[in-house]
């Protein structure tokens, strides 16, 4: 507590010789408001907590401060630690006080991050076949290429599929002879017919190759396998002559025209960041070209080493201009509404809490504890501590906190003590 009294001390003394170097610039007015004063005590320069009732001097020399009435009688303040500060006119322009009228604006700011664009997951395709068999040729030799839908892959001889096709011609042949009958084993014929056809579309043999192999009536050694999306193939295991089954991945196709980018974010704004806000990306590789996009998904966990969180943008890739592993650029727009955003200079960081002054008239500052939100470009937005239409002081304000400190120090101990030896 005495290392606290001798801090407010020393900046009582830096204001009052600030103020006394201005009164001397003009003495007559200086001593007339001087006069105009009743002192109530003096106190030590260097411990507030020690009082006389008449002019004297410490062990050390100093002479005792006079702390006048008006600085004992100043209003309460709801704020521990301050007190509300009387500040005549003449005082208020040597200072150089200055306050500004809070009001409500809409308001957005920006969050600035990075991120990395991936594939959109929706939009990979595995290849994988529905039966055993052996690659007789392949028809997509490279990652990277593109492919359209229902472009081949590859060809590939099945013993199974060869045998189907087989059973499947013997059951049509079967079904004719016995076309028109109504017995029961032209009926029988029939369903044979459908359920080879039906296993033999389920293993994606397409339409418009059964009805050549009815055309032909001769089984094909090998089928061709077809691509059911366009992208680009980024994984392929397929090769000539190997042996394949239902569990092996042959080639990983991805649509690149719609892409994500995951974006890291901080702990702190994540207050801010809501699903279906904007987003804008820039890359390195086309600088000045801005792509627009939108909050999908935010994760819901937090990353330990980053203390961040991923957030994901969906975008269009006009012409490939975007590629996955690419590093961007983003710009996170959040519309904050409606709010009082408080200056940045009327703000006082006092370490534990946050602190401002508020211009109540008359010459009277009232401090007021703040409770701050995101921070915009002019300032603050405020949660609590302060109303639309006060004046809040953006000027010499810290020369008023130290002076609400010392008078709610001198509030503190009213009752003088004894002079001292």
């Amino acid at each position: 507590m005495k290392k606290l009294a001798l801090v407010v001390s020393a900046l009582a003394l830096v204001l009052a010789g600030y103020v006394a170097g201005a009164r001397r610039a003009d003495a007559p007015e200086g001593a007339a408001t001087k006069m105009d004063r009743k002192v109530a005590f003096y106190r030590s320069p260097m411990d507030p907590s020690i009082h006389a009732d008449r002019p004297t001097q410490d062990s050390m020399g100093m002479d005792f401060i006079p702390v006048y009435q008006d600085e004992v009688e100043a209003p309460a303040s709801d704020v521990p630690g301050r007190a509300v500060v009387v500040i005549p006119a003449d005082r208020r322009q040597l200072l150089g006080v200055r306050s500004e009228v809070l009001t409500k604006a809409p308001l957005s700011r920006s969050i600035r991050t990075v991120g990395r664009i991936v594939p959109d997951e929706r939009r990979l395709h595995h290849v994988h076949t529905r039966y055993d068999g052996f690659v007789e040729h392949v028809y997509v030799d490279f990652i990277g290429k593109f492919v359209n839908r229902g472009d081949r892959l590859l060809s590939i001889y099945s013993p199974e599929l060869f045998a189907t096709q087989e059973e499947y011609l013997l059951a049509l042949r079967g079904a004719g002879r016995l076309s028109g009958n109504q017995s029961d084993a032209a009926v029988r014929g029939r369903a044979l017919v459908d359920a080879v056809r039906q296993r033999l579309l389920l293993w994606d043999i397409r339409p418009a190759e059964i009805e050549k192999l009815e055309r032909d009536g001769v089984p094909r050694r090998d089928l061709d396998l077809y691509s059911d999306v366009s992208g680009y193939v980024i994984a392929k295991q397929a090769e000539h002559g190997m042996r394949v089954t239902p569990a092996d991945s042959l080639f990983d196709i991805v649509d690149l025209s719609h892409l994500w980018v995951l974006a890291d974010v901080y702990e702190a704004d994540l207050s801010s960041i809501r699903l279906g806000m904007s987003a804008v990306i820039e890359t390195p590789s086309a600088p000045g070209r801005k792509l627009r996009g939108q909050v999908t998904f935010i994760s819901p966990t937090v990353e330990a080493s980053t203390r961040t969180t991923k957030v994901r943008i969906e975008i269009d890739n006009p012409g490939g201009l975007l590629k996955p592993d690419m590093f961007a650029d983003v710009s996170l727009h959040v519309d904050l509404g409606s709010v009082i955003v408080v200056p940045q200079d009327a703000v006082i960081d006092a370490g534990d809490r946050k602190l401002a002054f508020v211009d109540i008239g008359e010459g009277r500052y009232e401090p007021r504890e703040l409770t701050l939100g995101a921070k915009a470009t002019s300032g603050y937005v405020v949660i609590s501590g302060l109303s639309e239409g006060e004046r809040v002081v953006v000027a010499a304000n810290f020369l008023i906190d130290s002076e609400s400190s010392l008078r709610a120090a001198v509030q503190a101990m009213k009752a003088p003590s004894s002079p001292p030896l």
